[in-house]
């Protein structure tokens, strides 16, 4: 008998497995008909997952701990018991702002997270008008990656800044239109906007936090209770997820990917992103060659880390999205589940706990972790604190 999955996801390179999955057959040669329902936002994917459209989703990390914790929306206990990416996102700012930066860099390679972001703070002071920049959704590394970029530059993301959600596929048109000076989005929309020239990348998630998890498989937690469903999804996401991460692969891969219902892309942008080879743009000199840009498998991607569950938990914290508390912290290091892949995929390595750039790592004492920044967002300040 064929058990039916249905898993929503945005278009995005780091969709991958899920879209191996079908096309390759390994969900069919573990008894599932896996199908993929394409959402145009991470807003509707949350809602369509909350309220059982859909089975499961290819997710952002910190999606399924605020989903669990009833932050910034309805309360649903979600449970992540498989990682599908690490890393693949990047920083484009427009011409105007590059040509800003540059000037303020006086010569200086923008090759670094501290070059780029003290050239990017510079810039953002000549400005009359605050500078603009997207993320994907305010639940996200993106968002969280940004925040700390511009915090450690000096930039304090909720005065000095204006920062908005925009949904992946439309980040480049919004910066074709002038709406924005720059965002940080996942593949291939970064490369998009390089190869129709309307700006540069300054920085990517390896950069900015080298090896960090990026989607995750988000479940509602009643789907841990039927284990004949998720332990073969989970063995057919682990043999996909090792086909997707085959140099080899790569061509074959990009082109499914490229297809209209999945990312409806140019193959040869995607093919890039896949090797870690993105054209910088404008005047940057070659590509950044950086073969551990985007990870599907390697060095235990797949293992969910409460470190990770941590990690996203304490950047809530730090920019006033929740107040923390002991129970809330248990409750979101609870969400990543490691037993679950060791259960139904097998037994491997945690993956490296997550550190940034500036190499500061989180521990359980969340409290003293927020304490080191000068610059955070404290929750008793917004106006309408998210929980």
């Amino acid at each position: 008998m064929t058990l039916k999955v249905v898993a929503a996801f945005v278009p995005l390179v780091d969709a991958a497995v899920l879209v191996a999955a079908r096309e390759r057959g390994f969900a069919a040669g573990e008894g599932l008909d896996l199908v993929l329902v394409k959402e145009p936002s991470w807003a509707s994917l949350r809602d369509h997952l909350l309220l059982g459209h859909v089975d499961c989703a290819h997710a952002l990390a910190p999606l399924p701990i605020a989903s669990t914790l009833g932050v910034g929306h309805v309360q649903v206990e979600c449970v992540v018991p498989f990682v599908l990416s690490r890393g693949g996102n990047a920083v484009t700012v427009s011409r105007r702002l590059y040509a800003e930066m540059l000037d303020a860099a006086d010569g200086e390679a923008l090759s670094t997270p501290r070059v780029a972001g003290a050239a990017l703070a510079a810039a953002a002071r000549g400005r009359t008008e605050p500078l603009t920049l997207a993320m994907v959704f305010p639940f996200s590394s993106h968002n969280f990656d940004l925040r700390y970029w511009l915090a450690a530059s000096g930039l304090h993301p909720d005065r000095d800044v204006r920062i908005v959600a925009i949904p992946p596929p439309l980040m480049v048109e919004s910066l074709r239109a002038g709406h924005v000076d720059g965002f940080c989005v996942g593949e291939p929309w970064s490369s998009r906007a390089v190869a129709e020239g309307l700006g540069a990348i300054v920085a990517t998630r390896r950069q900015l936090a080298p090896f960090g998890v990026e989607k995750v498989l988000a479940v509602r937690a009643e789907l841990e209770s039927r284990p004949a469903t998720l332990a073969p999804l989970l063995r057919a996401l682990a043999a996909a997820a090792r086909w997707t991460d085959d140099p080899e692969h790569r061509r074959d891969l990009a082109a499914l990917l490229a297809r209209p219902e999945y990312l409806d892309t140019a193959a040869a942008l995607i093919e890039r992103a896949l090797a870690g080879r993105l054209a910088l743009g404008l005047h940057a000199e070659g590509a950044d060659e950086d073969p551990e840009f985007l990870a599907f498998a390697r060095r235990s991607t797949n293992v969910p880390s409460a470190a990770d569950a941590l990690f996203a938990y304490a950047q809530m914290v730090r920019w006033g999205h929740l107040r923390h508390d002991a129970h809330r912290q248990a409750r979101a290091a609870r969400v990543f589940r490691a037993d679950l892949y060791h259960a139904f995929v097998g037994e491997a390595p945690m993956p490296e706990p997550p550190r940034m750039f500036d190499g500061i790592a989180c521990d359980d004492d969340v409290e003293a972790y927020v304490r080191r920044f000068a610059i955070a967002t404290p929750y008793d300040s917004l106006p309408f604190p998210a929980s």
